[in-house]
């Protein structure tokens, strides 16, 4: 585990969480924060990709703002994390994720993008920029704003039933307008994959978290 600094295009210097493997790296996967910054969460979820033989890291996006970075899962640091979303935005968001894709690049491995709430909408976005071999979503809230962007690789999205930031009905609209994508639908809300929030429900993490290992190695590690 450690930190490494890289500039954007626009000369923004920001930090990014690396976890690297025991073994060389099978693969590279860019881990995209929710509106909670690189906390303990998303530090977990590195660590567990490392665990399975992939090079992780994940760009601190609200480096971009001041005051805490990375937030808990009280209401008031929702409302910190919303407003940090706000002020940054997907634009500038994406040229950190460009700069690390870049970085990527040099580092030789096929790489794929994963992300979770915001950071799956910018998953989203960022596949349609960028030269990479997969994309690996969970419950992306405004991927359905952006159905113009459609990725060209293979697509992963995990989808909770109830989730009440998603409804069905824009599953379904993203199933329509990118039927080549994989689309699995959980029995659980918003959030689910996260140990540390109420939403966390264990035997759907636990499936997506299978899939989603089945689904790098297909297209990290065969030619």
């Amino acid at each position: 585990m450690s930190w490494f600094s890289l500039i954007a295009s626009d000369g923004h210097r920001f930090n990014v969480f690396e976890q690297l493997p025991v073994e060389k790296p099978k693969g590279m996967v860019i881990v995209l924060q929710e509106i909670f910054g690189v906390n303990a969460h998303l530090e977990s979820v590195c660590r567990k990709l490392a665990a399975q033989g992939w090079l992780a890291v994940a760009p601190a996006l609200f480096d971009r703002t001041p005051g805490e970075q990375a937030l808990g899962y009280t209401a008031p640091e929702v409302e910190i994390g919303r407003a940090k979303k706000e002020q940054i935005g997907n634009h500038l968001a994406l040229r950190d994720i460009e700069a690390v894709g870049r970085w990527g690049q040099h580092q030789g491995h096929k790489m794929a993008v994963m992300g979770f709430c915001w950071g799956g909408t910018l998953a989203w976005l960022a596949a349609d920029r960028l030269s990479l071999d997969a994309c690996i979503i969970y419950y992306g809230t405004q991927v359905a704003e952006h159905l113009n962007a459609i990725p060209t690789m293979p697509v992963l999205m995990h989808f909770g039933e109830a989730d009440s930031h998603i409804p069905l009905a824009h599953v379904q609209k993203i199933a329509s307008a990118s039927p080549q994508s994989q689309i699995h639908l959980y029995p659980a809300g918003h959030g689910f994959n996260c140990e540390m929030r109420n939403s966390f429900h264990e035997p759907s993490a636990a499936l997506a978290a299978q899939r989603t290992q089945k689904f790098l190695a297909d297209h990290l590690c065969k030619q």
